[in-house]
C-alpha cells in the first residue's frame, strides 16, 4: 500500500486541488511580497515565503486532521464553536487590533499572531447551520419551531461581524440563504431573512449617519461604491493598477521573461492578499488566472457530488455550505482583482498571503473530505454487501 492509498483519504480530486493551489500560492506569493521584503525586511524576500509556508504546512496539518475525523462529532462541535464566536466577535468589536477604523483581529497570546474572529465564526455558523436543519427536517416548514431558531443566530453572527467587516458578513449571509434553501426551509421565510437582514442593514446605516464614531467602516463603504460606479482613478487606484497588471500579463503572462518578475507588485497595495490574483494574471498570463477559476469550480463541483453522495442531510449541508462558501469568496476576489465588484478585502482562498484564516480554510475543506471519505466507505461497504 503507498503513503497515498494509506494516509490520503476522502476526495482525491479536491486533495489535488487543494495541493495545486497550495502551490500556486507558495510562487505567487514569494513574487508578489518582493516589495514588501524590501520596506520592512531589509530586503529578505524569504522572509514572506517561509512565514507563509510554515502557514500553509500547518493549514495542511489541519486538513489531514479534519478529514481524519468522523465528520458526524462536527455537529456537537458546532455548538461548542457558536458558543464561543459571539463573545469573541463582540471582544473583538469593543476591544480588537484596530487597522483602518476596523476591528476585526484578536492577538492570540504567546505567539503573538493576529487571529481573525470572523473567519472563526463563518466556519462555526456553518456547521451549526447544517446541524439545526438536519435536526429539524420533520418539520422544517413550522415558523417557531424551525425557522425561528434557524434565524436568530445567522442574524445575530452576521450582525456582530457587520460593523468591521461588511463582505464577510454578506458573504456568509448569502451561504445561509442557500443552505436554507437547499434544506427546504420555506421560501416565504428566507424572503423574510432578507427583508430584516436589509432593514437591519439600513437601520444601521441610517444610526451610523447620525452617530458616525459608532460605524466608522461607513465612510470607507461609501467610498468604495462611488469610486467603483463613476470609475474613478483617484478613489480607485488599487483596482487601477489591478488592471495595468492584467493588461500587462496580456494572453500568456511573463513567459519569455520569467516567473517572480512582476512590476506591479511594487505600485498595488495588498499585492499580495487581496490582489494577489492580479499578479497570477500578470505573471501567468489569462491563461493561469483561468486555470485558477477552473480549479475553484472542480472543488465546488466535487462538493456538491460529495453533498449528493452523503447518507446523512448533515453531511449534505456541511459539504454544500463549506465548498459553495470557499468558491464563492473566491470568485468574489477574481471579480474585485478584474473591476466587475468594489474593493472588498477578501483573500482569495489558500492562494492569498495570510494568517489563521489560511488555517480555516485548511479546516473547511478538511470537513468536506470527511463527509467524502464516510461516503466512500459506505458506499464500498454496499458493494461488498450486494457482493455477498
Amino acid at each position: 500500500m503507498s503513503f497515498v492509498d494509506k494516509y490520503i483519504k476522502g476526495d482525491r480530486v479536491i486533495w489535488l486541488v487543494a495541493i495545486l493551489l497550495a502551490l500556486l500560492s507558495i510562487l505567487s506569493v514569494y513574487s508578489a511580497s518582493g516589495s514588501l521584503a524590501y520596506k520592512h525586511q531589509g530586503g529578505n524576500t524569504f522572509y514572506y515565503l517561509f512565514k507563509h509556508g510554515i502557514m500553509l504546512f500547518v493549514g495542511l496539518g489541519l486538513m489531514l486532521f479534519a478529514e481524519k475525523m468522523d465528520y458526524k462529532y462536527y455537529s456537537r462541535i458546532s455548538q461548542l464553536a457558536l458558543i464561543l464566536a459571539v463573545p469573541l466577535l463582540l471582544v473583538t468589536l469593543i476591544m480588537g487590533v484596530n487597522i483602518g477604523n476596523a476591528s476585526r483581529w484578536l492577538v492570540i497570546p504567546g505567539i503573538n499572531q493576529t487571529f481573525q474572529t470572523s473567519d472563526f465564526a463563518k466556519l462555526a455558523l456553518i456547521m451549526y447551520l447544517a446541524r439545526l436543519l438536519y435536526k429539524k427536517q420533520d418539520n422544517i416548514q413550522d415558523f417557531k419551531s424551525a425557522f425561528l431558531p434557524i434565524m436568530v443566530p445567522v442574524l445575530l453572527v452576521c450582525g456582530l461581524i457587520l460593523p468591521a467587516n461588511f463582505s464577510t458578513a454578506a458573504i456568509l449571509f448569502t451561504t445561509c440563504l442557500i443552505i436554507m434553501f437547499i434544506g427546504r426551509v420555506n421560501i416565504k421565510y428566507i424572503l423574510s431573512l432578507i427583508g430584516i437582514g436589509l432593514g437591519s442593514l439600513m437601520l444601521m446605516l441610517l444610526i451610523a449617519k447620525a452617530k458616525p464614531e459608532l460605524l466608522p467602516r461607513l465612510d470607507t463603504w461609501v467610498s468604495r461604491i462611488e469610486s467603483f460606479s463613476d470609475g474613478s482613478s483617484e478613489g480607485n487606484y488599487q483596482a487601477e493598477q489591478a488592471k495595468i497588471a492584467i493588461a500587462i500579463g496580456g494572453p500568456f503572462g511573463k513567459v519569455m521573461t520569467g516567473k517572480g518578475n512582476s512590476t506591479q507588485r511594487n505600485f498595488l497595495p495588498q499585492s499580495s492578499s487581496d490582489f494577489i490574483y492580479a499578479i497570477i494574471i500578470e505573471e501567468y498570463g489569462l491563461i493561469g488566472g483561468m486555470l485558477v477559476i477552473i480549479l475553484y469550480l472542480i472543488l465546488f463541483y466535487r462538493g456538491i457530488k460529495i453533498a449528493q453522495k452523503s447518507e446523512k442531510t448533515f453531511g449534505t449541508f456541511l459539504a454544500v455550505g463549506l465548498s459553495f462558501s470557499l468558491v464563492f469568496q473566491a470568485m468574489i476576489n477574481m471579480a474585485v482583482a478584474v473591476n466587475l465588484f468594489p474593493v472588498t478585502g477578501q483573500p482569495l482562498p489558500l492562494v492569498s498571503m495570510g494568517g489563521t484564516s489560511i488555517w480555516f480554510t485548511c479546516l473547511a475543506i478538511g470537513i468536506i473530505l470527511s463527509v467524502s471519505r464516510k461516503a466512500e466507505k459506505s458506499i464500498k461497504q454496499k458493494k461488498v454487501n450486494v457482493a455477498v
